[in-house]
């Protein structure tokens, strides 16, 4: 063959080949996408920014309030003595429901390494063979001081949260305070408790029998069998614990307390004074943390989270501006090109 039959074999299309992409159909793509991406991230971030939130700091900073006496009085001890203080706040008008409770720690981090791989999920998910061995990933959290294995091992399930609270509402000016009910049930996620944590064998119908010679995690005040009164909500398959045990990606994260859902509150916490009764467990100024209490409507994205928002408006805009850049250097070669076939 000639050089320019050559030259137009190597130029043509290949048959059987994919599609070509060209400006007609790149720029397109792109605009749509970024189009798309933007119109969404406006719902999110405004849907996110029209949630109505209510928060607390609680951690007891010299000078904050009543909770800084608890905060004293736990400085340097790895298991604080019992401690409550309370938090007042007034509602002008109604806090429109389904109303959740969270609490949120700062400058901690779930996301070390060693920390999130400190755990045994054989002994969680009940085997008896993993309850008596657990794995070395849990030291030093894998036995206790007189050799016992510690049920449940590592990290993570010896610094769970132990903080407690309860709401109550003064319904008129100088009246009583009611107990809110607040919904402990249904906060873990569904794989979590049905499918990932279950409890060992019982033994005579007792699960205290079935961790018999194990020991508590080292920062735990009972065993894991005495979580909860009730035998639904106890031991692995406690919710606190299984909510705890998901560690969060970032060292600022909120984890799921309680849902106000009942009784007069199903519409939410109408107007009037309230007061959240805090049992001060939890030490967090040793690192340098904060605790605070949320509470949180939701809207039909869920919670409040302004970065899922951002997230898709940045990506929107780079596609639009990776648009307009491909646009301006196809005209500007395309024009080239017309003056050298001239």
């Amino acid at each position: 063959r000639s050089h320019s039959e050559a030259a137009r074999g190597r130029h043509s299309p290949r048959r059987g080949g994919g599609p070509l992409l060209s400006a007609s159909i790149a720029l397109p793509l792109f605009f749509c996408a970024g189009l798309a991406f933007i119109g969404l991230g406006l719902g999110l971030y405004y849907s996110s920014n029209g949630i109505k939130e209510l928060e607390y700091d609680y951690t007891g900073d010299p000078g904050t309030g009543n909770c800084s006496v608890c905060a004293a009085a736990g400085q340097g001890r790895a298991l604080p003595p019992p401690c409550s203080c309370a938090w007042y706040f007034s509602l002008p008008e109604l806090f429109q429901g389904p109303v959740y409770l969270y609490y949120e720690l700062t400058n901690f981090y779930q996301n070390n390494r060693r920390y999130g791989v400190s755990r045994d999920d054989a002994q969680l998910s009940g085997l008896p063979s993993a309850l008596r061995h657990p794995v070395n990933e849990c030291a030093p959290y894998q036995r206790s001081a007189a050799g016992l294995p510690i049920a449940p091992c590592g990290a993570i399930a010896n610094s769970l949260f132990n903080d407690s609270f309860s709401l109550w509402h003064q319904r008129q000016p100088g009246g009583p305070y009611v107990e809110v009910p607040l919904d402990r049930s249904g906060i873990a996620w569904w794989t979590d408790y049905h499918v990932k944590f279950r409890n060992p064998p019982l033994v005579n119908g007792s699960l205290a029998l079935a961790f018999q010679g194990t020991a508590p995690p080292p920062n735990w005040r009972r065993p894991v069998y005495e979580l909860s009164p009730d035998p639904n909500n106890t031991g692995f398959i406690n919710q606190d614990f299984v909510v705890w045990m998901r560690t969060a990606a970032l060292p600022t994260f909120r984890k799921l307390y309680a849902r106000i859902r009942q009784g007069n509150y199903s519409a939410g916490l109408p107007r009037g004074a309230y007061r959240v009764n805090i049992t001060y467990n939890y030490p967090v100024r040793a690192f340098g943390g904060h605790k605070l209490l949320i509470f949180s409507s939701i809207s039909w994205m869920g919670g409040k989270n302004p970065f899922l928002g951002i997230a898709y408006l940045v990506v929107g805009s780079l596609c639009i501006l990776t648009g307009f850049v491909m646009l301006v250097v196809y005209i500007r070669y395309q024009d080239q090109d017309d003056d050298d076939e001239e």
